[in-house]
């Protein structure tokens, strides 16, 4: 149970349809109990429902993002493509950026630098992931891939005070495996010693993502050092999405 302001981020990946709109109808109606004032809720489904979603939600306290962008600004002959000039234009408040499956097809910290510059530049909230693989957790290299991962994809952006960092260890996405809660204080703690050494922040939000589902919310939420959740596969289901919503306030 918590009285924090937390957020809840819907990642969908690459599931959806024009029907599952629809499903939103029961997390727009959850959203107006006072209860549920502080879950701050984003939605980021395939581009093709974006447009949809901040059509449906417009008139909501929930907000849209997309789940990644091109590195490039504004325009380009980039075919299959999206800027985040065009992300922001369709509506949407919020990119992510850096999570593992896309580095794992070969984003590298340089270009997820660049992508965080340009989303910034086009006024959107980013949702910065970091995180470490299960060889990284063996050889105890956890700290020195996030500091990695945060240097080099923070260079030269002086405030970070639009960026909202996820972190999601690789090893946890998809297995259903979570780390114990002191390892997640444990990891949590260093970045945001880090931020505050490197960007002296004193308020950056830390999510959890990796395998967050309506089972070990309630024990996820006992640490404080979350700021909220970035939820895959539970977020695609609209019943497990508000379970994991109402078993983090109740």
């Amino acid at each position: 149970m918590t009285n924090k302001y937390k957020y809840f981020i819907a990642n969908w990946k690459m599931f959806g349809n024009i029907k599952s709109t629809k499903s939103i109808n029961k997390v727009i109606k959850l959203k107006k109990f006072k209860k549920f004032n502080k879950a701050k809720i984003i939605y980021c489904p395939p581009y093709t429902l974006l447009e949809g979603f901040v059509k449906k939600l417009k008139k909501s306290k929930i907000d849209v993002g997309a789940q990644n962008c091109h590195h490039h600004n504004l325009n380009g002959p980039f075919t299959g493509s999206i800027s985040s000039s065009m992300v922001k234009d369709i509506g949407c408040k919020y990119v992510i950026l850096g999570h593992s499956e896309n580095r794992s097809g070969g984003e590298t910290n340089k270009i997820i630098n660049k992508k965080i510059h340009v989303s910034l530049s086009n006024k959107l909230n980013v949702i910065f992931c970091i995180g470490e693989n299960i060889n990284d957790k063996k050889k105890n290299d956890t700290k020195r891939i996030l500091t990695n991962q945060i240097l080099q994809g923070l260079k030269n952006i002086k405030n970070i005070k639009n960026i909202i960092f996820a972190y999601e260890p690789v090893w946890s996405i998809g297995t259903g495996i979570i780390p114990v809660n002191s390892e997640l204080i444990k990891n949590i703690l260093f970045v945001k010693k880090l931020l505050k050494i490197k960007f002296n922040s004193k308020n950056t939000k830390i999510l959890y993502g990796g395998s967050v589902n309506p089972k070990n919310i309630s024990e996820l939420s006992k640490i404080n050092e979350i700021d909220g959740f970035l939820i895959g596969g539970a977020s695609q289901n609209v019943n497990k999405f508000i379970d994991i919503i109402k078993k983090t306030y109740n």
